[in-house]
């Protein structure tokens, strides 16, 4: 049975990126394979003219892969592809991130670049933690959290209770009042502790296209008739990614971040009934009391040694790492 395609690689995440993830837009590309490889592609880039071909990624983006079922791609497939992607502008140096490193097309893909010249490199891009979902569901998965945070939740909705009337609104399709619920959402990213994006039309394009597309699970918790904490989430191919998570600043005490992740939690695992919940990037400490599992994202910098950009670029990146494990030995010294 083919392999699901991942959220961040769908027409529909690609779309909404092209059209509101960036300030300065690219030049857009796309990478195609061979005839008979069952319809893989990349979406690529190229930031500016003279830049080197890049993934359709930025700091929106928390896994980027290829499009289309990757188990169909023999080697002589990808090998076409790489010598494809050798004729796109800017190839002499080409960037993917963030990856799955355990990913069977990365390690396919990165021969191929071999096979055609290219010298590559792996490097470290950020910490995943996630949280397979057991036949239990939620009631297990809750038993085995660390009790200072059951009890952070528990406390939290007592405070909540004796601060007025609460309730978590939790919405999935367009039906769902959703101009109400992007509203609730902006009004409490506006006055949480986070930056303001960067890319305004983003994340409304974001809930829109998931509620078109099936994935959305917007939850807000309104205390008084006010939202104090929005969190977005998605779900598809059976794993819900906590995409978004914001809570108004000077309320910590109620812990309505919290209370409303929890509530989240038990809906995409009850409800949805999904395999899996990836935090997705960061390894900030609280994301390992609410998950049990950390695995790593990557970066791929390929360079063409047949082309001067490539040998450059090459140099640059080794000399620029091997600077950083002097200066991290200097400083353990």
């Amino acid at each position: 049975m083919p392999a699901q395609t991942d959220l961040f690689q769908t027409l529909a995440w690609f779309d909404n990126l092209r059209a509101h993830g960036f300030v300065d837009q690219p030049v857009f590309l796309s990478l195609a394979s061979p005839s008979g490889a069952g319809g893989l592609g990349f979406e690529l880039m190229r930031v500016q003219a003279g830049g080197p071909l890049q993934a359709l990624s930025n700091f929106y983006t928390c896994l980027y892969g290829p499009q289309g079922p990757v188990e169909a791609m023999s080697a002589d497939d990808w090998d076409s592809l790489a010598t494809t992607m050798r004729a796109l502008p800017g190839s002499a140096v080409v960037q993917l991130q963030p990856l799955d490193a355990s990913s069977t097309w990365l390690a396919a893909f990165e021969q191929a670049l071999h096979t055609q010249g290219y010298w590559s490199d792996r490097y470290f891009c950020f910490g995943n933690w996630y949280q397979p979902v057991s036949c239990g569901g939620f009631a297990a998965y809750w038993a085995e959290r660390p009790s200072p945070l059951r009890h952070s939740v528990e406390r939290g909705r007592r405070r909540l209770d004796k601060a007025g009337p609460w309730r978590i609104d939790i919405a999935t399709s367009a039906s769902d009042d959703l101009d109400a619920a992007i509203e609730a959402y902006g009004s409490v990213y506006a006055q949480s502790w986070k930056q303001p994006e960067p890319c305004p039309g983003f994340m409304p394009g974001l809930i829109r296209t998931a509620a078109r597309e099936g994935w959305l699970r917007l939850g807000v918790l309104r205390l008084n008739g006010e939202a104090l904490a929005a969190q977005l989430w998605l779900v598809h191919a059976g794993k819900a990614s906590i995409y978004k998570l914001a809570y108004v600043k000077g309320v910590e005490k109620l812990s309505a971040g919290s209370v409303l992740t929890a509530a989240l939690m038990q809906h995409v695992m009850d409800i949805d009934e999904v395999q899996e919940v990836d935090y997705l990037s960061g390894d900030d400490a609280y994301k390992a009391d609410w998950m049990a599992l950390r695995r790593e994202r990557v970066g791929l910098l390929a360079c063409d040694l047949r082309r001067a950009q490539g040998w450059l670029a090459a140099g640059r990146h080794v000399l620029g790492r091997w600077s950083r494990r002097m200066k991290a030995m200097l400083e353990s010294a």
